[in-house]
């Protein structure tokens, strides 16, 4: 029995599933026979606690006239209880259920007004258009917020087009964000349609950003990647209000409760799994959309919902690794604070936190509402330096303003690859000097782990013979001496003077490092 998973698009009605059964034993596949079930007359599932039914099918012959050749036994069923990403998941604009039923009542209201762009550069010669060589811009506007799509008029040969048009949406959950893409339009100058719109730049805004009843007008930068390097396209403005009663219970509960489906949690999909159903609901996003009137192209879709983002890049891997250290940092920033404290470099700051580790210890059940104040006051001083207006796309952020010339061409490189087997062969081999430090970082991190192991696995006998030992005499000096003494002991020890300090390494971390790993029974 196997289990498999399909994206089927509303109306139901217009849609079916074939079942074929093959026969593989030979060295052409023979069709034994298919099935064809509507899918308008398949059960949906709400959750994992309704049974699915199955059913038998009759097989017919793949020929014509071709009679019965069996049966076939399904179990099929519509998940209503699963969400389908169209859109990466770092910038999805839903996570409802595909059943209605399922549905939480909506928490707020989103405004959107697209007043208009300026500064935009020529995309085309009004040669394309029909008369002259002047450079011109027909530009619209493409807003993706949940299920609902939505576009501006073209304004034709303009590089500061006014659209001055508003739309909203309601909002299920604001910890999800709205994208809005500005486009060149080709299509309406192509009566044979082989020409493709040109993109122009995009914006992102965190609904969970926006203040409520807030309206925020401002204007973004338009920015693309190109393989010359990053370009502003010009700058897009735009009104977005975020309409809901300010601290509604239900409204702060959503960040209580998790972000996807009951059934995603209870019966998990595997990554590839998901990656191959996203593929396939763009598919049917892309043909929907070009249904419309007028048509949005699969370039359009494709761009809006960041096909891509996954592919291979220097440039977002580096941005990556300055995203971790911009986290670490923190840590960073209080081990160095703790340091200064440990050296005396503020002989009064060193005094206060033996005051402060003094009244902690005395009495412990200070250390909750002590640790809690200070984080409001942390959080109440960086409210000072809080973003006025949501953020746009960041050229720093994204390692864009650096980029080599040369990593741009590899990330604008198509998969299979067109460059000649030189460059690829270059590129091959700096991607296996990366990749070999990205395994010796995991490597060291894997012997850090083991050596803990070892500790109690006396894969070193004489090691754990020490440890063990000391853990007793812990134990024994625990049940002995008053916990509070200890831990004054052990704090006035660790913040001692440099004068009464040894410059080398503590034992304990020389005893830990002596440990073995499994690093040298490695081939």
């Amino acid at each position: 029995m196997e289990d498999l998973m399909f994206v089927a698009s509303e109306p139901l009605s217009n849609h079916e599933m074939i079942v074929e059964v093959e026969d593989r034993s030979t060295k052409e596949p023979e069709s034994l026979g298919y099935a064809v079930v509507p899918v308008a007359s398949v059960e949906q599932r709400l959750d994992e606690r309704q049974a699915v039914a199955s059913r038998w099918f009759n097989l017919c012959g793949a020929a014509p006239g071709g009679g019965y050749r069996g049966r076939i036994h399904l179990r099929l069923c519509l998940e209503g209880g699963y969400h389908v990403l169209d859109e990466a998941a770092h910038v999805s604009s839903d996570f409802r259920p595909t059943a209605k039923q399922l549905w939480k009542p909506a928490v707020g209201v989103l405004e959107l007004g697209i007043l208009g762009a300026r500064g935009l550069i020529p995309m085309k010669t009004r040669g394309a258009g029909g008369g002259g060589a002047k450079g011109s811009t027909d530009a619209y506007c493409v807003a993706k917020y949940g299920k609902k799509w939505v576009r501006t008029r073209t304004i034709t040969d303009s590089f500061d087009p006014r659209w001055n048009e508003q739309y909203t949406w309601q909002v299920y959950d604001p910890c999800t964000v709205l994208t809005v893409g500005v486009f060149d339009n080709w299509r309406m100058f192509d009566a044979a349609g082989n020409r493709q719109d040109y993109r122009i730049g995009k914006v992102r805004i965190r609904v969970s950003t926006l203040e409520s009843n807030r309206v925020y007008t401002a204007s973004y930068p338009l920015l693309r990647l190109l393989p010359s390097g990053v370009k502003k396209m010009g700058e897009v403005q735009l009104a977005v209000r975020f309409a809901c009663a300010a601290l509604l219970p239900n409204t702060c509960a959503m960040y209580a409760q998790p972000m996807l489906p009951r059934m995603h949690h209870l019966r998990p999909l595997g990554v590839l799994q998901q990656d191959v159903l996203r593929v396939s609901a763009i598919m049917l996003v892309s043909e929907w959309l070009e249904r419309s009137e007028p048509p949005l192209g699969q370039e359009v879709v494709r761009y809006m919902l960041d096909v891509n983002w996954h592919s291979w890049s220097n440039r977002r891997s580096r941005a990556n690794w300055f995203r971790i250290m911009g986290v670490v940092s923190w840590a960073f920033g209080l081990a160095r604070w703790i340091d200064d404290i440990r050296r005396w470099r503020n002989p009064t700051t060193t005094v206060l936190v033996h005051v402060l580790y003094l009244v902690l210890v005395w009495y412990p059940e200070l250390v909750v509402p002590t640790a809690s104040l200070y984080v409001f006051l942390i959080g109440a001083w960086y409210s000072r330096f809080r973003p006025r207006a949501p953020a746009g796309m960041d050229v720093r952020l994204s390692q864009a303003d650096m980029v080599d010339a040369d990593d741009l061409d590899e990330e604008f490189d198509p998969v299979p690859s067109t460059k000649p087997a030189e460059v690829v062969r270059a590129r091959y081999d700096r991607l296996r000097i990366l990749a070999a430090r990205v395994q010796r970082l995991l490597g060291d991190l894997a012997a850090q782990g083991e050596r803990v192991q070892a500790l109690i696995s006396w894969r070193d006998p004489r090691a754990t013979k020490l440890f063990i030992g000391a853990c007793l005499v812990v134990a024994l000096v625990f049940y002995v001496v008053p916990p509070k003494m200890i831990a004054v002991a052990l704090g006035f020890y660790f913040l001692r003077h440099p004068m009464f300090r040894d410059p080398m390494p503590p034992a304990s971390l020389n005893f830990f490092r002596r440990l073995p790993s499994l690093s040298d029974r490695m081939l």
